[in-house]
């Protein structure tokens, strides 16, 4: 999680407000509706989630972006998420998901693919190049490959890209989201 969020508040460091307007790989998302989708759920949310709550209904449509200090506010509180997520107790809960229990270690690997997944998004819309050691590269392909299809069937990830057998495992990961590789 720690590097997963590291790279990923390297992205948004690099993000100028020049590009909010942007396109990116997420088909209806500019670069300021990206970042704002990043913000919320890999900073807010999984701060309030590592505690056993939800994100506050307010931050919902905030514009994060709007604020010359974004980036800043951004590596603050996700700083607050990870320090959430050091606390023991915080893997062993189980949340509440749709009105079902759902451990909090699943809830944790979402997070995680979330970070790396549309940070790599946030890194080809804005020129950056995201970078993704083989553990947390491991960590998203489980996820993606448990949680794909339904991924899938709510418009989250495209159809899987075709990968060389001998494709990192990074660029595995990316591809089984529907994510090109060659892209970033």
């Amino acid at each position: 999680m720690a590097a997963a969020a590291a790279e990923t508040i390297n992205i948004v460091n690099g993000v100028r407000p020049e590009q909010f307007g942007d396109s990116t790989p997420c088909d209806e998302w500019d670069v300021r509706t990206l970042l704002n989708h990043i913000i919320l759920w890999t900073a807010y949310s999984s701060e309030q989630r590592a505690r056993g709550g939800s994100v506050a209904e307010d931050l919902m449509n905030k514009d994060f972006a709007a604020n010359p200090g974004f980036a800043a506010d951004y590596a603050a509180q996700a700083d607050k998420a990870l320090d959430a997520w050091a606390d023991p107790a915080a893997w062993e809960r189980d949340l509440g998901v749709m009105g079902s229990a759902t451990p909090s270690a699943d809830i944790a690997a979402l997070l995680i693919a979330e970070s790396v997944l549309h940070g790599w998004d946030l890194a080809v819309a804005t020129g950056q190049r995201y970078q993704c050691d083989d553990a947390t590269a491991v960590a998203v392909l489980d996820v993606v490959r448990e949680q794909g299809e339904l991924f899938r069937q709510y418009k989250g990830f495209a159809d899987p890209v075709k990968v060389p057998d001998d494709a990192s495992v990074f660029d595995k990961a990316l591809a089984e989201s529907g994510r090109d590789p060659a892209k970033g």
